[in-house]
């Protein structure tokens, strides 16, 4: 055992212990006390860290922080508490497709021509997600540098408050014991482990379906040490220049804006050991570096930036793990159900699904609004002609009269290969930059599709799956169904000879678990500093080469975790020198 990480460990234990244990079995936590909208917060601010996003990665930093240091943290959304679209299993849909200015959900196109959304959020992604629970890899931690036994006791800490075993019932079930009998080998019962086969993984949705989010790990937290502010948009960060007595930037504070549109200023205090983290996500960290000076020369100075550092690595590697699918209406009841059960597979394809009527309801139809979403902010029509979205409309309409039941079943890919680049559209921290993933541009990436989706059709065609069919309906039927909805802006092939190749690249969706942008060696070092500056780190999706697992969320939430403890320790350290 490494005994600098095994003091590491007795520090910031001790430190915590007793507020662990106070919080342990509480169901609302005093953090209440430290949440505030921005336009309460004084014209100026000092502390000792900065965090940037109160979001999957940022909550459980800043809670960790806070027990030996002051912290701020500064979110661009709202609360999470309250929103029943939020909360509630059955509206996870409605939360998504939520377009009102103010909502937790900001869509975005990808320059692929498919649809997305960034968490606006206190909490993040977690708040807006389909719930699963599941570590990475040992393979992935090992690549990643990180200490195995701490990467343990982070998912630990994170578990205790949002983790969950979910209700196994009937198509959940039926999915599991398909893809058993496709095939998927062998069982592995209920794991948050990413091992080969079939398991049941965890949710952050309770027994009773509530969420439990990001934002809850906040009760972990010191109260007297932190602050977190919501409606918070951060314009930039400020650096020093260079020169004497510092040979390079140097971070000491941020701009930020209120609801009211009025300025704020927030710098670090004296102490060398105080430093500004970016947890904004894989969308808003390299924007927000690019915003602040650090990115591509010329593409700053294009938009009027003055360059601080001269970073061209700075949004590259931008990924989204591409989602494919079939609808499946039945003809029984189903249960509302978010991801439970997957599939993972040796040629690293990964096989989940959803079900219910309020679920599936939401789902389609939020197809069509996103298509007029589009129309309305662009004025130009999507790669679908006319007829196409005709026929599109016509497939819902006659599903939905005839009360829509039925579920998803959906493959993932590891990775991915492909990666495509960020960029900024404008200088405005609320607007969306622009991002392509390139979707399938390696074949590797294709090949993986194609392989899930025959698995998919394996548990289709299942016995175990058979009281869920309509024995009318043929596989390509549910194809054909998958190619006439309008689930992205791309490119439609309707022959119905298509293949799974065509398919793949015609139907692809996101499934939200987009990385990049900030990736480690490249755009921060191996303690998540970013190369160039000084007192200034990114933590948070933005710094993956890959996508943890089979979904990122745990990882993210025990990767603030273990960050925040190594900063704790680190300060420490310094301050026995």
């Amino acid at each position: 055992m490494d005994l600098r990480y095994s003091w590491e460990f007795i520090v910031i234990a001790l430190a915590g212990f007793s507020m662990f244990r106070s919080f342990c079995h509480s169901e609302k936590g005093p953090y209440y006390t430290f949440v505030h909208e921005a336009t309460s917060a004084p014209h100026v601010l000092y502390y000792d860290y900065i965090v940037v996003g109160g979001g999957t990665s940022g909550c459980p930093l800043a809670a960790t922080l806070s027990q030996g240091a002051s912290v701020l943290v500064l979110e661009r959304g709202g609360s999470p508490y309250g929103n029943p679209k939020i909360m509630n299993t059955a509206n996870f849909a409605d939360s998504l497709s939520d377009t009102s200015p103010n909502s937790p959900s900001q869509q975005f196109i990808s320059e692929d021509g498919v649809y997305n959304a960034r968490a606006r959020v206190l909490g993040g992604g977690s708040a807006l997600n389909a719930g699963f629970y599941t570590h990475a890899s040992v393979d992935y931690v090992r690549k990643a540098g990180w200490n195995p036994e701490f990467v343990d006791e982070s998912y630990a800490w994170v578990e205790n408050k949002v983790a969950f075993e979910p209700p196994m019932l009937q198509w959940q079930s039926a999915v599991r014991d398909g893809l058993i009998e496709a095939g998927v080998l062998p069982y592995n019962g209920f794991t948050y482990d990413h091992v080969h086969g079939t398991k049941v993984g965890g949710s952050i949705f309770d027994k009773n379906g509530h969420r439990h989010t990001a934002a809850d790990l906040l009760e972990y937290a010191e109260p007297r040490n932190i602050s977190v502010y919501l409606h918070a948009t951060v314009h930039k960060i400020l650096f020093t220049e260079t020169g004497k007595p510092w040979p390079r930037p140097r971070a000491y504070g941020v701009v930020f804006e209120d609801s009211s549109g009025l300025k704020h200023r927030a710098y670090l205090g004296r102490s060398s050991k105080n430093e500004i983290i970016i947890s904004a996500g894989a969308l808003g960290s390299p924007q927000l570096l690019m915003l602040s000076g650090i990115g591509p020369a010329n593409h700053l100075q294009a938009h009027g930036i003055s360059v601080v550092v001269d970073q061209p690595m700075v949004g590259q590697g931008m990924a989204d793990n591409p989602m494919n699918l079939l609808f499946i209406p039945s003809p029984l009841p189903v249960e509302v159900s978010l991801i439970q059960v997957v599939g993972i597979t040796r040629f690293d394809s990964y096989i989940e699904t959803a079900s219910g009527l309020s679920f599936a309801n939401s789902w389609v139809h939020r197809f069509i609004r996103k298509y007029e979403l589009h129309l309305n902010e662009t004025g130009q029509p999507s790669a679908m002609t006319a007829e196409a979205m005709y026929r599109a409309t016509e497939t819902l309409n006659s599903l939905v009269t005839e009360t829509l039941q039925g579920g998803v079943i959906l493959e993932k890919i590891i990775g991915p290969v492909s990666t495509g680049e960020l960029k900024l559209r404008t200088t405005n921290p609320h607007d969306n930059p622009s991002v392509k993933f390139n979707y399938f541009k390696e074949p590797e990436d294709l090949n993986r599709c194609v392989q899930g989706m025959r698995t998919i059709i394996e548990v289709v065609n299942s016995r175990a799956f058979s009281k869920f069919r309509h024995k009318d309906m043929p596989v390509q039927a549910l194809i054909d169904l998958m190619v006439n909805l309008p689930v992205n802006l791309r490119p439609r092939h309707f022959s119905t000879a298509i293949s799974l190749e065509q398919f793949c690249t015609d139907t692809v969706m996101t499934i939200w678990h987009y990385h990049g942008g900030c990736q480690v060696r490249k755009v921060v070092d191996s303690d998540y500093k970013v190369l160039g500056v000084d007192k200034l780190r990114v933590i948070d999706g933005s710094t993956f080469i890959d996508s943890p697992g089979t979904n990122p969320q745990a990882t993210v939430m025990m990767l603030g975790r273990y960050m925040g403890r190594r900063i704790l320790y680190e300060r420490l350290m310094l301050g026995r020198k």
